[in-house]
């Protein structure tokens, strides 16, 4: 990245509605773009503005990327608002990825919930790119309803997959429903990982982020083995424009990937 200021343009090759307000933009870029599971990038529309997103794409592809997008506000709406063969602006990667090669030959528990499966869709992608390297692999996602699952289609086709253990939960039920009710963290009681030997890696809400954290250091998780995402407020992308301050930390530049450990003494993580 010779320019960090610059963007290039981006080609929307395809839409993919996965709820009723989160849709997955695939772009075809005109330039290759490296970037490591975790790391963030500007996403804009000439003329109106830009916003951060991690992708929710593997990393191994160079010369496309998918952004899932939860329609929140007035740019993401102009991004819902968007057709097939659109043009975007993108820029980065910016701020620092999952530290993988730190765990190799670990357990790796991932918890997730709503469109905070983005991200953890990227790094998960990751994971089963190098699957020999880790003792295990598993998910736990919650959301809303049945119909608020994100990746529905991969979802089935990871759940055939025999290098994943997947568990699911919902916090509204319906009679197509036959997994687990309740909110994300009662899924973590269901999982028994080698706490000696273990990562675990939280993404989603800040409510269930707090929740999730608090729930795997009862079980025993310490701090700096919990890997938390945290896409706080995020503007400029580079620590210039001071919005995304966690204590010490801007979450541009540091994160958004941060242990618990190194944030856990700032309330504000949470808000």
């Amino acid at each position: 990245m010779l320019n960090p200021y610059e963007s290039q343009d981006a080609k929307v090759e395809d839409i993919i509605t996965e709820t009723s307000n989160i849709k997955t933009f695939a772009l075809k870029l005109n330039e290759k773009m490296s970037f490591l599971t975790g790391q963030f990038v500007e996403l804009g529309i000439k003329g109106l503005s830009e916003a951060p997103f991690t992708p929710s794409s593997s990393p191994y592809e160079t010369d496309r990327m998918e952004v899932t997008i939860m329609k929140a506000g007035c740019l993401t709406e102009k991004f819902h608002d968007l057709k097939k063969s659109s043009t975007v602006t993108i820029r980065g990667p910016y701020g620092k990825g999952y530290p993988i090669e730190q765990m190799y030959g670990k357990e790796v528990l991932i918890t997730g919930g709503g469109v905070g499966m983005a991200p953890l869709r990227s790094f998960l992608l990751t994971l089963l790119e190098q699957r020999d390297k880790f003792k295990r692999i598993i998910l736990c996602y919650g959301s809303k309803s049945p119909q608020d699952i994100v990746y529905k289609d991969q979802f089935a086709d990871w759940m055939k997959n025999p290098a994943l253990e997947i568990y699911r939960s919902v916090d509204k039920a319906d009679s197509s429903w036959n997994e687990t009710k309740g909110v994300v963290t009662v899924l973590l009681d269901k999982v028994k990982v080698n706490l000696k030997n273990s990562v675990a890696v939280v993404c989603g809400p800040p409510i269930m982020m707090k929740f999730a954290t608090m729930k795997l250091i009862n079980l025993g998780h310490k701090d700096e083995n919990i890997y938390l995402s945290m896409e706080k407020n995020m503007s400029c992308g580079l620590g210039k424009c001071g919005h995304c301050g966690i204590g010490k930390y801007y979450v541009c530049q540091d994160g958004p990937v941060f242990t618990y450990d190194q944030i856990k003494n700032n309330q504000e993580i949470w808000d």
